[in-house]
C-alpha cells in the first residue's frame, strides 16, 4: 500500500498524459468523415471561403479585409488545428487578402495560389514577404489546373480563369474563378470577377461545365458582376452574397437582387446569417449552421 502511495503521483501523471493525448487526437480527427464542408465566412465587407474535404485537407479561398478572418476560422476549424494546406487569393484587393498576413503568422500554410497580378498595398507587400520568408510554395493559377483535395473521392477545384496573363488587367477583372466539385454537387466561386470576366469564361466553357448548385456572386453583389447570361449559364440553386451590413458601397445592388428574383434564384447573405455552412456527401447538398 505504501509503495502504491509513493508512486501515485507518477501514475496520475501518466493517466493525465494519456487523457490529454486522447483529447488532442480526437480534436484532430473527428472532423474527418464522408462530408465536404464549405463555409462562406462572415468577414464583413470581404470574401473568405473555408473548404474542408472528408480526408481532412483544407483550402481557404481569400482572407477577408482584416483580423476578422481568424475569429471566423476559429468557429469552423478544429480547436487545435493550426495548419491549412492551401490558401488562394483570387486577386490582390485588400478585402480579399487583408487577413492573410496575420494568418501566416498564426498558421502553417503549405501552398499559396495567386493570379499573377501585383498589388500596390502595404498588405500585399507584407504578404509576399511572408510567403518568401516562410518558404511557402507559390503557384500562379491558370485555366485547366485541377487542385485535388481528396483523390479517393475525386473532390477537386477546377480553375476556369485566368486563361491568360492578367498582369495588366483591372484588379477585379483578373480574379481567379473556379468550380469546386464533389460528385453531383458543385460550387462556382468567383472572387470579384466582373461581367467582362464572366463573358471570357462563357466563351471558353460549355453550359454543362458552368452549371453549379451554389454560386458566390462576384464582387459582393455589385452591378459590375452577375450578368443575366452568366446567371442563366450557372443556373444555381442558391446564390451567396458575402457582404457587410450597411456597407458604404450599397452592396448588394438592387439591380442584382431584382435579377435574381426574376430568375427565381434564392440568395443568402453573410451579413444576415453570419457564417454560411454547406455539407455535401457528393449526392446531397445540405445547408447547415
Amino acid at each position: 500500500m505504501e509503495r502504491i502511495k509513493k508512486y501515485l503521483p507518477y501514475i496520475l501523471l501518466v493517466i493525465l498524459a494519456i487523457f490529454t493525448f486522447s483529447i488532442w487526437f480526437f480534436l484532430f480527427n473527428n472532423h474527418k468523415g464522408q462530408y465536404l464542408k464549405v463555409v462562406f465566412l462572415d468577414v464583413g465587407q470581404g470574401d473568405a471561403i473555408y473548404i474542408e474535404a472528408p480526408n481532412g485537407k483544407q483550402m481557404l479561398i481569400d482572407g477577408g479585409p482584416d483580423a476578422t478572418l481568424l475569429s471566423s476560422l476559429s468557429k469552423v476549424m478544429p480547436f487545435a488545428d493550426r495548419s491549412i494546406d492551401i490558401i488562394l487569393a483570387t486577386h490582390a484587393d485588400m478585402d480579399h487578402i487583408g487577413g492573410f498576413p496575420l494568418l501566416l503568422d498564426n498558421y502553417k500554410i503549405t501552398n499559396v495560389i495567386e493570379n499573377g497580378a501585383k498589388g500596390d498595398s502595404k498588405i500585399y507587400t507584407s504578404l509576399e514577404e511572408k510567403i518568401i520568408k516562410k518558404k511557402i510554395n507559390k503557384v500562379i493559377a491558370k485555366r485547366g489546373m485541377k487542385i485535388v483535395l481528396d483523390k479517393k473521392r475525386n473532390i477537386y477545384f477546377d480553375i476556369l480563369f485566368p486563361d491568360r496573363d492578367v498582369l495588366n488587367f483591372e484588379s477585379n477583372d483578373g480574379s481567379i474563378v473556379g468550380k469546386l466539385v464533389y460528385g453531383e454537387n458543385s460550387f462556382m466561386l468567383t472572387g470579384d470577377a466582373t461581367t467582362y470576366t464572366e463573358n471570357l469564361i462563357g466563351w471558353n466553357e460549355s453550359d454543362a461545365t458552368l452549371k453549379s448548385d451554389v454560386l458566390k456572386l462576384g464582387h459582393h453583389g455589385s452591378r459590375t458582376s452577375s450578368s443575366t447570361p452568366w446567371l442563366e449559364k450557372v443556373k444555381p440553386e442558391v446564390a451567396i452574397i458575402s457582404v457587410d451590413k450597411n456597407n458604404k458601397y450599397g452592396h448588394p445592388h438592387k439591380e442584382i437582387l431584382d435579377r435574381l428574383s426574376s430568375l427565381h434564384i434564392p440568395y443568402l447573405k453573410t451579413s444576415d446569417l453570419g457564417n454560411i455552412v454547406f455539407r455535401s456527401d457528393g449526392v446531397k447538398l445540405i445547408e447547415a449552421k
